[in-house]
Order: structure tokens, then sequence, then C-alpha cells
């Protein structure tokens, strides 16, 4: 059942102020995201700028999970001896859980926003097999971007590589909260309880929503907060 708007999601911890905060957008989105901006201006009160790499960059065709790990990597490089909080949102999420495990001592703990654990697996639904097999036929398919408001094709070779992750399965040590909607018709959210109660260092809030979870941002900022190490 969804936890009622006001209680502490809240079964771990993590020890310290954040001081460096990523967050990793979506499939077809970019940092010019509603939840981008609502994060960054809550950050911002703190002191904090939000730092939201272009996913999208240098193109969109030749998107990848290993282009973005890549880019990621060479981010979380450049923070030196901080650690940073990686906020992922979708395949943002799964991106988040993956440079988790493979950056470990970059990475100090996890938000993730309707995580696309399953992605590119059986089910999934960008990728449904009669579309996969098209896809792999042209070489490349349409899909919608968000961001700019218009289709732009896609290499299968981004289905093709994500088929070499598996977050589902990673194993990550760090504290993470993660925000599923039970609304959500592109993430199963019980599949995302089964992954979290699997791992005691994860805690799970359900929210009665659908995969944006823009209508429960404030909701989602009451736990998030604390978890940063951002309230006294």
């Amino acid at each position: 059942m969804p936890l009622p708007t006001g209680m502490p999601a809240l079964a771990v911890r993590a020890p310290g102020r954040a001081r460096a905060v990523f967050y990793l957008h979506g499939f077809a989105s970019s940092p010019q995201s509603t939840k981008v901006a609502y994060f960054a201006g809550r950050l911002r009160d703190h002191g904090i700028d939000l730092q939201c790499p272009d996913l999208n960059q240098p193109d969109f065709a030749t998107l990848t999970l290993t282009r973005m790990l890549g880019q990621l990597g060479d981010e979380l490089a450049g923070l030196g001896r901080d650690r940073a909080v990686l906020i992922g949102s979708s395949l943002g999420g799964t991106l988040a859980i993956l440079a988790a495990a493979r950056f470990e001592p970059q990475v100090d703990r996890l938000v993730l926003l309707a995580p696309a654990v399953m992605f590119a697996k059986p089910g999934h639904h960008l990728l449904p097999p009669e579309r996969i097999d098209e896809w792999r036929r042209r070489g490349t398919m349409p899909f919608f971007h968000y961001a700019h408001g218009t289709e732009h094709d896609l290499n299968v070779e981004f289905y093709e590589d994500s088929l070499r992750y598996d977050a589902f399965n990673t194993e990550i040590r760090q504290p993470a909260l993660v925000f599923q909607g039970t609304r959500d018709a592109s993430v199963d959210y019980r599949t995302v309880e089964v992954f979290a109660k699997a791992r005691p260092n994860v805690t799970l809030a359900l929210l009665d929503d659908d995969h944006q979870l823009i209508a429960s941002l404030p909701r989602i900022w009451n736990d998030v907060e604390p978890f940063l190490g951002l309230t006294e």
C-alpha cells in the first residue's frame, strides 16, 4: 500500500551532508525536465548546485548504456575526493544502479525514481518483441523524444548494448531510497518491490502516482532532504 503523505520512508541512513549531487534523466528526456528543475531549486536552497549531464550527447541516435556509463564515469572522476549522490529517474535509475556498482568508491548514496530495473528484459514496455525484430531489420527506429517534442531515430545498438547489463541483479552497497508509483504504466511497481526487498540497504516508498511522479515531488523531497543530510 502507498505510504501516507508525510510518513518517513527512511529505514536506511547515509552519514554526512551531501556535497555533489547528480541527476540522471530518463530515456528521451533532458536536463530541462520538470523534475530536474524541481530538485535543482530545492538543492539550491541548501547551497548545492545540481549537476545534470545531458545523456543525449553527442547525439541521440548513438545512445547506449555503455556510453552513458562512460560519460558519468568521467564526471565522477572530476570530483576529486568528493563522493556523489546519484538521483536517477527511470532509465536514469538503471544507470544509477549500474554506476553505483561500477564506480562504488565515488558514489555515496542513491535516490531512484521509478527505476527501470527490468530494462531490456522480456516484457519491458519500450521493447515489445515485434518492435525489436523490426528494429534489428531496419537498424534504426524512431522514438518520441520528450525534450524535443518530435521523433528521433535511435540505432539498434542501444538495444543490443543494453543486453549486456542487468540492473535488477546488480549488487549495490550504498544506502538508497526508491520512490515508485503504483499507477506506473512503464515500470511495474511489484518488480521494484522485489528489487528493494532483496537489499537491506534500500528503502522503498510506494506512492499513489504514475511514472512521472510529478504530483509526489513534495512528498519525495520530504524524505530526500534528510537522506542527503540537509536537515538538522
